[in-house]
């Protein structure tokens, strides 16, 4: 008798920054509410946030 989930009904996710889906990893396991992006390189090209200061230029 196989262990655990079959691969098709793993959790799954949008990446942020492509907007390709992704699954679930093992090695996701315990943070797999934080994770907003597919890979590395997705991660470090996130759209870069714009703050506003309140202050008039």
């Amino acid at each position: 008798m196989p262990r655990g989930v079959a691969k098709t009904n793993l959790p799954e996710k949008t990446c942020l920054t492509c907007g390709r889906p992704f699954t679930w990893r093992k090695k996701w396991e315990r943070v797999w509410d934080e994770v907003k992006y597919c890979s590395d390189r997705c991660r470090r090209e996130r759209p870069k946030r714009t703050f506003k200061t309140g202050q008039n230029s």
